[in-house]
This record gives structure tokens, sequence and C-alpha cells, in this order.
């Protein structure tokens, strides 16, 4: 006895295997994917990496110099070398071949640290606070104190009234990051199905299979299709970036960022569901492929403003347009893996988009029903929704 295989599953298999085999996609993923590798190797490396640098300082500097040098030394990724030279002619000549990397000296009462043509990071911050420390040292003990009754109570603690304050920076990263990820893979898969879509009306091809399996069931496969494709892509991505990550300092607030992740995979993939549905209703619109830019530029502008929103809308925006979709689907997990907003709030968030998601795609399929054989011309959404099948 055999068992006939569903027509959206064949719809659907057959959109996962011709992206599979197309070339362009295979190189497309690889290479963002070893950009991905690159980045985070190359943020590793940057943390991890140790730096030898050297100081000259004439002979009335190098007491400064020295006590610059000392804190370094408990520095594992930075080594200061102080050198002597016995005048500023010297230490100038010595910057010049590059013997060294910055000299100190004082000019005009204060200390200057000079360099041949740019600064280095790494010891401007080290002879800055060494010379900081050093200077308050020697008034302390002149005053018959302690740099440490100096300075009690003058250290500034940072805080926020709502989230966590450590965990605020890694979250704008992560949400910079899922922005771009939400864009680009709905904007390829989403355009990639609209051309799918309007290749087979153009070439009649539809006409043919509309005659086998109903068109809601071809929809249907198509959408699925693309929505296995960006899951297994969106696996391939987060598991290079949390991987990466491990290798940084950042590694230890992965756990408490977890939940936050599957959130954003959450939104992410209720959001993808809702784009994809609109592009599919878009290459319906179309009669040709050149129609295809024209019909699908709301969604393109659509996916833009959610794009942009979770990089720059901050504050009241941000907060009142993480409870709307589809920018719910970037900006609601980030608010989440800060702390600014609680668990029951995502989820109604969540559902909020779930049920668009669920109207659009209502909509969608009465639309595409009726557009998908109509090949006179570019339709409106009013035409297509009057349309008789």
């Amino acid at each position: 006895m055999s068992t006939r295989t569903a027509p959206w599953r064949l719809v659907a298999q057959r959109e996962v295997m011709v992206k599979l085999r197309d070339k362009s996609f295979i190189l497309g993923t690889l290479m963002s994917l070893a950009l991905v590798a690159g980045l985070m190797g190359f943020q590793a490396w940057q943390a991890e990496r140790h730096r030898d640098v050297t100081l000259v300082a004439t002979p009335e500097a190098t007491s400064m110099a020295q006590a610059v040098a000392t804190p370094a030394e408990a520095d594992d990724k930075l080594t200061i070398t102080v050198t002597d030279a016995p005048d500023a002619d010297a230490a100038r000549a010595a910057l010049e071949s590059g013997d060294a990397d910055g000299w100190l000296h004082e000019q005009n009462g204060t200390w200057t640290l000079t360099a041949y043509d740019e600064q280095d990071g790494a010891l401007s911050s080290a002879v800055t606070e060494g010379v900081a420390q050093q200077v308050l040292a020697e008034r302390a003990e002149a005053a018959g104190t302690t740099t440490a009754e100096l300075t009690k109570g003058s250290e500034v603690t940072q805080t926020l009234l709502k989230g966590d304050a450590e965990r605020a920076g890694l979250a704008q990263a992560v949400g910079f990051v899922m922005a771009i990820l939400f864009y680009f893979s709905a904007m390829m898969f989403g355009m990639t199905l609209a051309m799918s879509v309007v290749e087979e009306k153009q070439s009649r091809i539809v006409e043919i299979i509309a005659t086998s399996m109903p068109v809601t069931q071809l929809l249907a496969g198509k959408i699925l299709g693309n929505f296995v494709l960006a899951v297994g892509q969106l696996a391939l991505f987060v598991g290079v970036g949390l991987v990466g990550l491990t290798l940084t300092d950042l590694g230890s607030l992965l756990p408490s960022l977890s939940s936050g992740i599957l959130w954003y995979v959450a939104f992410y993939l209720a959001g993808f569901v809702l784009v994809a549905t609109l592009f599919a209703m878009a290459g319906a619109l179309a009669s040709r492929v050149e129609d295809v830019q024209s019909t699908s530029t709301p969604v393109t502008l659509l996916i833009m403003a959610v794009f942009f929103s979770g990089i720059f809308a901050s504050g009241t925006i941000a907060s009142v347009l993480s409870w709307l979709p589809p920018f719910s689907a970037v900006l609601m997990p980030m608010r989440l893996v800060t702390g600014q907003a609680q668990w029951w709030q995502a989820l109604v968030a969540l559902l909020l988009l779930l049920a668009l998601t669920t109207l659009v795609l209502a909509v969608a399929t009465r639309i595409y029903r009726r557009a998908l054989l109509q090949t006179s011309g570019k339709l409106g959404y009013k035409e297509a929704w009057n349309a008789e099948i």
C-alpha cells in the first residue's frame, strides 16, 4: 500500500534542493561564515595579544618612567621596557629609528608622552594612568597621608535603573548582529521566493501546477522550503558566533544571555514567516520578472525600517516599537537581554507577531490564489483582492 506525499511537502523539498544545488547560494553562505569566523578570530586574537613596548626617558624622567612601567608588569598583555637616553636629542633619535615607541619627559611643568608619528594606544593608556598614580602618591606622601585616603569616596560605580550595565554593551552588539541577520536573510530568501513565484507565472508553468495541486499548497510549500533554509543558515551563523564569543573576554556572559538568544531565534522565525509571506504575495502580483522590483518595494521598505530600528531606536521609541510587529522581531529580544523587559512582555509581543503573521498569511493566501493565474499585467493589491479565480 503506497502513501501519497502531500503536495506542499513536494514543493518544499524542491525549494530546498534547488537552493542547495545553487553554487552562488553555497558560496555566499560559506563566505559569510568565513567572514563571521574571521571577525571573531580577530577579536579573540586582539583580546589575548601580548604587547611589548619601549619607553625612552632622559635622566630627569627615568624615575617616573620606571614608576609607570612597574604597574604594567602586572598586566599579562602589556610589557613596558624603559631605556635611558642621555639627552632630548638622543630620545628623539630613538623615536625616529623605531627603537622606542614613546618618549616620556616634562614640558612646561607637565608630563608629556611624545611619539614619532602615531601614539600607541596601550602605551598611552598605561602612561596616563601611571603618571597620575605616581603624582598622586607623591603628593599624598608630602601631605602625610596615603593615596587610599586621598581617593576614598572618589570611585564612580555605573548602574542602570533597569537592566544590567555589564551586559548592556554586549546586548547591543548581539542586537546589531541579529538585526543584520534578519535583514539579509529576509531580503535574500524573500526576493528568491518572489522571483520563483513570478518566474513560474511568467513561463505559464504555474497553470500546469495549479491543475495538479491546490494553489494554497503551492504557497505553503514555497514558504516552508525557504523557512527551512533560513533556519539552517541561522543555525550556522549563530553557532559560529557563539563559539567565537567563547574565545573572547565576553564568553563568561554567554550563560546569562542564553535565554535571550532563544527569544531572538523565536522572534526571528516568526518574523521570517511574515516577511516570506509578503514576498510571495509580491511575486504573485507581478507578471514579469521586471515587475518584482516595484511590487516588492513596500516589503523592502518595511524590512529596512525594522533593520534601522534595531540599530538606532532607543529610549521610549524603542520601548514602543518593541511591542509592534514586525519591529518586535528585533527590538523586544534586545530589551529582554538588557533586562529592560520581562519574559511575559516578550511572550505578549511574540503572540502579537504571530497574530499578525496569521492575519497576513490569510490575506496573502487570498491575493496569491487570485493573482497567480492573472498574466495580463502587474496587479495592485485591491485589483488582486477582487479578481476572480
